[in-house]
């Protein structure tokens, strides 16, 4: 799309919840001492004036970090690395030159060495576009389709918020693919990447440490925010729930908001299916998605973050229902532009 296109498409709801930050062991950021000028914001001030909240550093396991971006919104994702002492493999990386970095220096001052693996959950450009900080050093790993939808994508979120100070952003795919599952090796820690099938995108990989029972499940999990399958699959998502109960992971690290465990699975799985119906009524209806979300009552749903969503979750249900195959591109002026209708015509900020 073009970038007046893009810009009209784009959609955040500003208001989302901050994410407190960690405290005690393994922890770094705001209560946690660190080199001076490390806590600097990273990205654009909020239209209130008020300071973007600050990323910060949880451990979770001997060798295994979160790195947790409040307060969750469109661009600010969450990331994470497993180190023995001797190799680290990070998971994700962030949507900016300077994002990226601070978590690069987050895992030296944790007394990680530098990273020789990436691991991409999916190709979106918030978990992709700081790829190039790590490379040629590290390896880039990912989902076959992860590395065809990031080259099909190009640098499409400078034209959504091309007010976002990226920086200097290589587009570095994933060089290492793979088709359903690997299983990589940091020391002795197994980390299992396992393709669940077209969910919220065509290319998501879950990232599965068993000993740990540690999961970093990516944009299949938002904690706090409305989930977003706009450009994967409604079925395809709640298949993929199914995927990661199996796993019987004790800790959940989204793809945005804050760290939690399985019982996360439960609300996404009601605000899926809830889509799923309003689709199923509205279809029967003859209301377009943007009708059947301006007329929807979000009851529990409405305290998520980034709602405005709700009306591109149903132009993908709409098409599942009309037999379009999971992860068939949509419209993206339709989908998009639906989401800023909704939102009140707002237009919407990226803190990245």
């Amino acid at each position: 799309m073009d970038d007046a296109t893009a810009r009209h498409t784009a959609a955040q709801n500003p208001g989302a919840p901050a994410t407190a930050p960690a405290t005690g062991p393994g922890a770094t950021g705001p209560d946690a001492a660190e080199p001076p000028g490390a806590g600097t914001p990273a990205g654009p001030q909020p239209a209130d004036g008020s300071p973007v909240p600050e990323p910060y550093l949880t451990e979770l396991a001997a060798g295994v970090h979160a790195f947790i971006q409040p307060d969750g919104g469109w661009c600010l994702n969450n990331a994470g690395f497993v180190t023995d002492g001797d190799a680290t493999l990070v998971v994700d990386t962030a949507a900016t030159e300077r994002r990226a970095r601070l978590l690069r220096r987050r895992i030296a001052e944790s007394g990680a060495p530098a990273p020789r693996t990436v691991v991409n959950t999916h190709h979106h450009g918030d978990h992709t576009y700081g790829n190039g900080v790590f490379a040629p050093e590290a390896t880039i790993v990912g989902h076959a389709s992860c590395r065809r939808e990031l080259l099909a994508a190009g640098h499409q979120l400078h034209a959504v918020w091309p007010e976002v100070g990226y920086g200097d952003i290589r587009l570095t795919p994933p060089e290492v693919t793979y088709t359903d599952e690997l299983t990589l090796h940091v020391g002795d820690t197994e980390v299992r990447l396992i393709h669940p099938g077209v969910a919220h995108t065509t290319g998501d990989t879950i990232v599965w440490l068993p000993r740990e029972r540690i999961v970093f499940a990516g944009d299949l999990v938002f904690h706090g925010g409305t989930p977003f399958v706009f450009m994967g699959s409604l079925a395809g998502s709640l298949r993929a729930l199914q995927t990661l109960r199996a796993l019987d992971a004790v800790t959940v690290v989204p793809g945005h908001g804050p760290v939690t465990g399985p019982e996360v699975y439960e609300g996404i799985e009601r605000y899926l299916r809830f889509v799923g119906r309003l689709a199923e009524e509205g279809r029967a209806a003859g209301r377009t998605p943007l009708e059947a979300a301006q007329e929807a009552d979000l009851g529990p749903f409405a305290e998520l973050a980034e709602s405005e969503r709700l009306v591109a979750n149903l132009h993908r249900a709409y098409a599942e229902l009309g037999g379009a195959a999971p992860g068939v591109p949509l419209d993206p002026i339709a989908g998009f532009g639906d989401m800023t209708v909704l939102n009140g015509g707002v237009p919407m900020s990226c803190h990245a």
